[in-house]
């Protein structure tokens, strides 16, 4: 296999890898908010199934309104079903939902008429249908209301109560496990025993961003720089997950084990290093119908590879739009290519009546390893191995997350 291939190439062999989505499962409607919907939710009547009244008022024959007053004959309180039937000078008093009566074609508010005994006298007219909701005004049967694939938010789950659906078919979660790798990372509470130890933040970081993105997760926590130990624990998380995902241990160095243990694994080798920066020694192996991640163990790269390379897949098999979301920025101040890569850096982006634009305030400049530059809801600049500076003015290409 060719090491080192370019970013594009490298989405390119992803796509074409990909095996196929997730199943689905059944959950209680209540429990399906942000999940993504197994099959198209179709009307199988109209609503409303009759005219209704749109508000409180009386239903009345358009014409009737010429002579000034109608005899009020009945009322119709919301639920409730009337044979009594309108006739030319007479009223039945209704309320917001009530079905419409026979023979009525308007309804007229309280507020446009005055009641004096059994009658009531018009201060103002309305057209002809006025407040007279239609049969079929929400939607109609046989209406595709909600597509498969479409992640189910507040509106979705009204619209399903309304059709009397209890539980719904949705996109099972995929499952991502996440562990860390290195002798020198420390779990969170885990004591210091010398300067060298460093604070473990990539499993947690990760765990965070495929969350996000609609996946179940298994944080595996910190294996040390073990050769053994480092296989057995992708190969359990394998057992149980869609997605294995590992940082550090990638590059050329002599405890760099998690590259040792991949090649021991009966695999699919898909990439090998992409040249990119962040995260030029990812790798990347399917293993029938699951994918190990190799990341770099610096969190920027770890997490920008996440972002680049596992959020599309996790997205793929929900059967969700796998492209980034792409928008076009003007550059408020100079940047240098730092390389001769594809680049991939933290900005701010912010959005005005002049449209995109944005900066690297408060963005540092060194290595991979500073986490901070993904604070506050960044966007990423991406720049293509031919593409060279940016001067104040340019237009970018941006990714948001």
């Amino acid at each position: 296999m060719k090491r080192f291939i370019s970013f594009k190439e490298s989405i390119k062999i992803l796509k074409d890898a990909f095996n196929e989505e997730v199943s689905s499962e059944q959950l209680f409607l209540s429990e399906s908010l942000g999940r993504v919907l197994a099959n198209d939710i179709v009307a199988k009547s109209n609503s409303p199934e009759y005219e209704t009244s749109g508000m409180d008022g009386y239903a009345i024959r358009y014409e009737d309104q010429d002579d000034g007053k109608i005899k009020i004959i009945d009322k119709l309180p919301a639920g409730t079903a009337n044979s009594v039937e309108v006739t030319k000078g007479t009223c039945i008093k209704t309320f917001t939902g009530s079905l419409m009566s026979k023979g009525a074609d308007t309804l007229i508010p309280i507020e446009n008429v005055e009641v004096e005994g059994d009658y009531i006298i018009i201060k103002e007219k309305v057209p002809k249908g006025y407040s007279v909701r239609p049969v079929g005004e929400n939607y109609k049967k046989g209406e595709v209301l909600i597509k498969k694939g479409t992640v189910i938010e507040f509106g979705e789950i009204g619209v399903m109560a309304g059709l009397n659906i209890i539980k719904v078919e949705v996109k099972r979660e995929p499952v991502v496990s996440v562990l860390a790798t290195g002798s020198e990372i420390l779990e969170l509470g885990e004591e210091q025993t010398n300067i060298s130890q460093i604070r473990s933040t990539n499993h947690y970081t990760i765990e965070a961003i495929v969350k996000k993105a609609g996946a179940k997760t298994h944080n595996l926590g910190v294996v040390g720089d073990d050769l053994d130990s480092i296989k057995k624990a992708i190969l359990n998380a394998l057992e149980f997950s869609d997605i294995v995902i590992t940082t550090g241990g990638v590059s050329v160095g002599d405890y760099d084990f998690v590259k040792d243990a991949l090649n021991t694994i009966e695999a699919e080798v898909l990439i090998s290093g992409v040249v990119i920066k962040p995260g030029m020694h990812i790798r990347v192996i399917r293993v029938g119908k699951k994918y190990i991640f190799a990341l770099p163990g610096f969190p920027y790269s770890s997490a920008v590879t996440t972002i680049l390379y596992v959020i599309p897949l996790i997205k793929r098999m929900l059967g969700l739009d796998d492209s980034y979301d792409i928008v076009y920025a003007k550059m408020r101040e100079d940047y240098k290519k730092r390389s001769k890569k594809s680049e991939f850096v933290a900005v701010n982006l912010t959005y005005d009546k002049d449209g995109y634009s944005v900066d690297l305030k408060g963005k540092k400049v060194g290595t991979s390893a500073i986490l901070t530059n993904l604070l506050n809801k960044p966007a990423f600049l991406w720049i293509e191995v031919d593409e060279g500076d940016l001067k104040k003015g340019d237009t970018a290409r941006i990714i948001r997350v």
